[in-house]
């Protein structure tokens, strides 16, 4: 039984799932219906891992805490008042404006060392075609369009483009990233 044996008094009959409320909490749980000899009920570690209750072993109880509207509040307010820079080291809090997303879509100024790339029509377009699946080319052009709206690049007549590749991300979207120019030479 607890020892991982058969209980001597008969096989597990039914799995029956139980609501049960205890001091206005309701619980939801499974339990396997046995003949268990003496004992009421056996609680399994399933059932104090859900429901996190205080057990004192010495005096052989359970107890739920009950949070306090001290608690709850002290909660929200933890919530409220967010400190970003609170594990960020000191030294580096005069830079916390450059990470800001305000600060990320912008670029920097135009510089006397500006460089501009002169494209030729004479140039060879010996460069392969990459397809991409119906998915990607909405992904791509919904990138092309913000990146344009930001200022972060500027409308181009190329009929060449340069491979990207797409990273997923954990909402199921994707991440539009350029490729080493090492891997791909554009």
């Amino acid at each position: 039984m607890l020892n991982g044996s058969m209980p001597q008094t008969g096989k597990i009959w039914k799995k029956v799932k139980l609501i049960f409320e205890y001091d206005n909490c309701t619980m939801n749980h499974e339990f396997l219906v046995s003949p268990i000899g003496n004992h009421s009920a056996i609680l399994g570690i399933k059932w104090p891992e859900q429901e996190t209750p205080e057990i004192d072993w010495s005096s052989r109880t359970l107890s739920f805490p009950i949070p306090t509207p001290e608690t709850t509040h002290i909660a929200q307010e933890e919530e409220a008042d967010d400190d970003p820079l609170k594990d960020i080291p000191e030294q580096y809090h005069p830079f916390a404006k450059v990470f800001g997303k305000e600060e990320f879509n912008k670029l920097p100024p135009h510089r006397s060392y500006d460089i501009e790339i002169e494209l030729t029509k004479e140039g060879p377009l010996n460069s392969p075609l990459y397809s991409m699946t119906d998915a990607k080319s909405v992904t791509l052009k919904q990138w092309l369009e913000d990146e344009l709206c930001a200022g972060k690049i500027c409308p181009s007549k190329s009929p060449i483009s340069s491979p990207v590749m797409f990273v997923p991300k954990k909402d199921g979207t994707r991440r539009c990233g350029r490729l080493p120019e090492a891997q791909h030479p554009i």
